[in-house]
């Protein structure tokens, strides 16, 4: 039986992930930042699950996890890592704190980045190991590869997740581990759903907060339209098992929408967004 370490298993892309594949008779070790979700899940999955208890900025705690694995692994490689833990920071670029953003940056970026290189070795790249080598999967964004206004950070966070996958794909070619990246659109998880990623109360002096208040309620509507999580997961075991994975791979709910998106000049698809969020300029008075 084959072994898969996935971040952020609580709930969302992380938890369906978890599902997808214990069903397809994987080993799942999913961390999770509470006990509670930890025996929540433990009784949920059942004895092929096991817990990892861990918040990603924290390295020690990572690196004792990984160390957990290695034993239960017993000198066979990992089958696969999925980077998927993740917060969204909503606000003004020109009035969050710094601390916001470098909180984004630490739990979206910094935080894969310590996971990586702590399961890296059981994936293949400590030689000592039996076994063929595993695949990293990152779950990155539709923000991955486009910038929405009052989203800065975490758009940010997603390019950066682009951008170390891309590198790190030919870096593990070394060792025949693969990296592919998965970007989906919005997803019905909750993520889209608590209101303190668009906290408006704390701009309520700001020139954005009619946009902000747009922009929460576009959120939920997103998050009630998008996709199932599940589908995420199905992607996800792909991504693992296929014999020629691509290196990345979209999945969005309206597949039209983004290839407009892809396809209008910027300055276009700017306007339709400035004009749906009320960004046009007005009068100084």
């Amino acid at each position: 039986m084959r072994s898969i370490v996935i971040t952020g298993t609580s709930t969302g892309i992380g938890h369906a992930s978890a599902k997808v594949l214990l069903a397809k008779g994987f080993r799942v070790f999913g961390s999770v930042r509470k006990q509670a979700d930890a025996d929540r899940l433990k009784m949920e999955f059942g004895a092929n699950f096991t817990a990892l208890q861990f918040d990603v900025t924290d390295e020690a705690a990572v690196t004792a996890a990984a160390r957990e694995v290695r034993d239960a692994l017993k000198g066979e490689t990992l089958a696969g890592l999925v980077n998927n833990a993740g917060v969204a920071v909503a606000g003004p670029a020109l009035e969050l704190s710094i601390d916001e953003f470098r909180r984004q940056m630490d739990v979206n970026v910094i935080g894969p980045v310590i996971v990586t290189q702590a399961f890296g070795p059981l994936l293949g790249a400590d030689r000592l190991l039996k076994g063929p080598p595993g695949r990293i999967v990152m779950i990155s964004s539709v923000a991955g590869q486009h910038g929405n206004p009052l989203m800065a950070p975490y758009a940010m966070s997603k390019h950066a997740i682009e951008g170390f996958s891309e590198s790190l794909r030919r870096e593990l070619a070394l060792f025949g581990i693969g990296v592919v990246i998965i970007g989906p659109g919005a997803v019905k998880t909750p993520i889209w759903q608590k209101a303190e990623q668009v906290e408006v109360a704390q701009f309520s002096n700001s020139p954005y907060r009619p946009a902000l208040e747009r922009l929460r309620a576009f959120m939920l509507a997103f998050g009630a339209k998008g996709l199932e999580a599940e589908k995420v997961g199905q992607l996800v075991h792909t991504a693992l098992t296929t014999a020629n994975p691509k290196v990345r791979y979209a999945i969005v709910p309206n597949p039209m929408q983004m290839l407009l998106q892809s396809v209008l000049p910027k300055r276009v698809v700017d306007g339709i967004i400035e004009k749906r969020l009320g960004l046009t300029p007005t009068s100084k008075g």
